[in-house]
């Protein structure tokens, strides 16, 4: 799964990767974390231009009598997620691109009751885009509330010693194909979510600062040695 990610990139950087006309000033974030808002880029029927939209981490579907059940919906398999009936009609109808620019995961040490926490990222620093779906929910007050989870799949060769787990992160070839509300086809979107290459990605141990939270500063994403 991907419960951990970083987005410190500027409003400058995440417009001209992501070929947004606007983006407001975004605050650096190291450790987001679920339930937490996160930027996302975004096409609906309505407005084919891309928007950056903020929304709840856990996806709650629109069925859903409680919005609790997001906590419980960060991540969706690609393997599943056209059949899964969470997150069936958000793959055909709502998808995102979640902006991050790195990702933590943690290794169980042998004979070791602690895990080691792990930073992922691109080699070249920039930013990248999980692939993700989203959701609009309301209550029966009006109340709404819109909302996203991040797709995962087989990890990598880098990943594989940490967790066999890791979030989809698209190539930017597909990030048109992926945000178009008119694609609707399974047998073309299934395809993009393969594990990316680890050439192209780089990974170092961190501090368990990463561990709560509430800790958001640069200290999560510092190199560290790793635990003896």
């Amino acid at each position: 799964m991907c419960g951990r990610f970083s987005q410190t990139q500027t409003a400058e950087a995440i417009a001209c990767s992501f070929q947004i006309a606007e983006v407001p000033p975004l605050t650096p974030r190291y450790n987001i974390a679920p339930t937490q808002p996160v930027a996302t880029v975004l096409q609906t029927p309505e407005n084919k231009d891309k928007q950056l939209r903020m929304l709840h981490w856990g996806l709650i579907p629109s069925w859903a009598k409680d919005p609790k059940m997001g906590s419980k919906l960060i991540n969706a398999r690609a393997e599943t997620v056209a059949e899964k009936p969470a997150f069936r009609s958000a793959f055909r109808h709502r998808r995102c691109l979640v902006i991050a620019d790195g990702f933590y995961e943690w290794q169980q040490q042998e004979n070791k009751k602690q895990k080691q926490p792990f930073y992922f990222r691109l080699d070249d620093g920039r930013p990248f885009a999980f692939a993700g779906l989203w959701e609009h929910w309301e209550d029966g007050n009006g109340e709404a509330i819109e909302s996203c989870t991040l797709l995962t799949t087989d990890a990598n060769e880098l990943m594989r010693s940490v967790h066999n787990r890791m979030p989809v992160i698209l190539d930017r070839k597909d990030y048109e194909l992926w945000l178009d509300p008119e694609m609707k086809k399974p047998e073309l979107l299934l395809p993009l979510l393969h594990p990316y290459t680890s050439e192209e990605m780089m990974a170092y141990p961190v501090s368990k600062t990463v561990n709560k939270p509430s800790n958001d500063s640069a200290e999560c994403i510092e190199r560290v040695e790793a635990i003896a």
